[in-house]
């Protein structure tokens, strides 16, 4: 499962304080280590990290948390460059944060990202606002794919791609929404979906 960018910090501290050490940090010391005042904080994220498999946890005992080796091949960083929009186009680049995802996911080094999608127009396809998506790099897409277009050159929006001779429609998966229709040389492709990720 994903790590966000603060829980791979927390797990390869915890980690490498397991190693330097022979035992886990508190809940304190970790805090202390991320400028983190709340202990309910520094839980929280500790909790994530046991539910998706990279801890364990003993119970009834202090220091218990003890990191799980996860396999090489078990997930891949991708850069996180920002937000799109799954509505009314936004300015989406960049935040410059990672990601890990599954290797089946990660496509082509250096060729996919991931961007965190805001709004409910793709709803009907099951992207969902809050969800993220993985996206191939490309500058071309085939009617009928779901890809991150720029319009004007800078607004980025989420939609179903569909080139008409001069024009280009980019389609909501909702019901409720209308179809964004532009000249095919206000529009410029960034990429292809290719998966998503959601996290609850």
């Amino acid at each position: 499962m994903a790590l966000t960018r603060r829980q791979r910090q927390i797990y390869d501290f915890i980690s490498e304080f397991v190693a330097d050490n022979g035992y886990s940090p508190s809940l304190e010391e970790i805090g202390a280590h991320f400028g983190l005042s709340s202990v309910a904080t520094v839980h929280k994220h500790v909790q994530h990290l046991v539910e998706k498999g990279f801890l364990t946890k003993g119970w009834n005992r202090s220091r218990s948390v003890e990191p799980v080796k996860p396999p090489e091949s078990r997930s891949v960083a991708l850069p996180l460059v920002g937000t799109v929009a799954a509505g009314r186009p936004i300015e989406a680049f960049e935040d410059h944060e990672s990601i890990d995802v599954p290797p089946g996911l990660a496509g082509r080094v250096g060729k996919t990202f991931a961007l965190r999608v805001r709004g409910d127009s793709m709803i009907e396809d099951q992207i969902r606002d809050g969800d993220l998506v993985i996206v191939e790099s490309r500058e071309e897409a085939r009617n009928g794919e779901t890809v991150v277009a720029l319009v004007d050159g800078s607004e980025a929006t989420l939609k179903r791609f569909y080139r008409q001779g001069p024009t280009v429609r980019l389609v909501p998966a909702n019901q409720t929404m209308d179809p964004i229709e532009v000249p095919a040389g206000d529009v410029q492709i960034r990429g292809v979906v290719r998966g998503l990720l959601r996290q609850y």
